[in-house]
């Protein structure tokens, strides 16, 4: 069982100087891998199924606090609607809801008491050495968090150096939805870097080109491994025939969030595909890209919901058109907001049938 991270931090508002333990999560977790636990735990319900019902109690926890209900869910959660502000009379009215309206959400006693009771804590040190990976690049295609089979991929960073005959050190491919490879092919292991010949774990669906990059170090003989895990997701190219269906701009899920479906190419073609969100419109903006950072672009063109959309080339490229279909909305925004701060990009390599 994993323990609960702490370490002791400076508490500024003491005096004499005092410290106070801060929690250090060890990962982030989401609907999408809450889901994946529920499929493996209810093998009777998909990912899909799973991810629909918590949607729909989060929809339903919403509508029944705006009816005025308060929810209580057996030894979890109890939510509510509180309300605060100064009245200097009985009839004066309250002050605007964005001021006045709060929600409150409240771990139930034995919900909390079981945490404690199984919790194990692990105190860390005020400062804890660990690899850092600050980028990775493909050294054919220069482009960043692209894990090209046919290149090789440079990380820079501090902190990296390891024995690559330390069978508990070294760089590891793992696939959001499954697949695992320890690297072993290396041509240079330095302290701010590092190239590898990727070897590629293959995943079950070909959308499923998303992959976590993860460095493992021991920096004393008797020290603990440690691990670096790099904050952005490295993505494969995606290759097939333009007509037909593939699957592009997806994560680990077991149905692609969007669909080529069909375009216009006069001869082989490799682009990259854009998708940038934009919260406060709600929208997600697709165009097409040449293979260099800040080089031709397509019309963009946006949209808010599932559907077929086209998409124009830039000049210059066999690709006139690209036909897709948004299958999933509601997951690619999630995915763009999630894990690639608001923009995420796939290379495609396209074959003329």
């Amino acid at each position: 069982m994993a323990t609960v991270q702490w370490k002791p931090e400076v508490n500024a508002l003491t005096t004499p100087q005092s410290w106070r333990p801060r929690h250090v999560p060890r990962d982030v977790i989401n609907e999408n891998d809450l889901a994946a636990e529920i499929a493996q735990m209810l093998p009777n319900y998909s990912e899909d199924a799973a991810q629909s019902i918590m949607d729909a109690m989060i929809e339903r926890i919403q509508v029944n606090l705006i009816n005025g209900n308060q929810i209580t869910l057996r030894n979890f959660l109890t939510c509510r609607i509180s309300l605060s502000g100064r009245l200097n009379s009985p009839d004066d009215p309250l002050p605007p809801l964005e001021e006045s309206l709060a929600v409150q959400l409240t771990a139930s006693r034995p919900f909390v008491d079981e945490v404690r009771q199984n919790a194990q804590l692990e105190r860390l040190p005020m400062s804890k050495k660990l690899p850092l990976i600050t980028s990775a690049e493909d050294t054919v295609l220069k482009l960043n968090d692209v894990l090209n089979p046919n290149g090789a991929l440079h990380l820079s960073g501090s902190d990296l150096l390891f024995d690559p005959a330390d069978e508990d050190c070294g760089c590891v491919l793992e696939g959001t939805r499954n697949g695992r490879k320890v690297q072993s092919r290396y041509t240079l292991i330095a302290n701010s870097e590092i190239t590898i010949l990727p070897d590629i774990p293959a995943q079950s669906d070909p959308w499923n080109n998303e992959y976590v990059l993860s460095v493992n170090n021991q920096y004393t003989e008797h020290g603990t491994v440690r691990t670096g895990i790099y904050e952005r997701r490295l993505r494969t190219p995606l290759a097939f025939t333009l007509g037909d269906a593939a699957g592009i701009l997806t994560d680990k899920s077991a149905s692609p969030h969007v669909t080529v479906t069909g375009g216009s190419l006069s001869a082989d073609e490799t682009v990259r595909i854009q998708a940038v969100l934009d919260l406060h419109e709600g929208s997600v903006a697709f165009n097409l890209l040449d293979m260099s950072e800040g080089g031709k672009a397509g019309a963009a063109v946006k949209t808010t919901a599932n559907g077929p959309i086209t998409l124009t080339g830039f000049s210059g490229s066999a690709l006139s058109s690209l036909h897709l279909t948004v299958n999933s909305f509601t997951k690619l925004a999630q995915l763009i907001r999630n894990y690639y701060s608001g923009r995420l990009v796939d290379v495609l390599v396209l074959k003329t049938a």
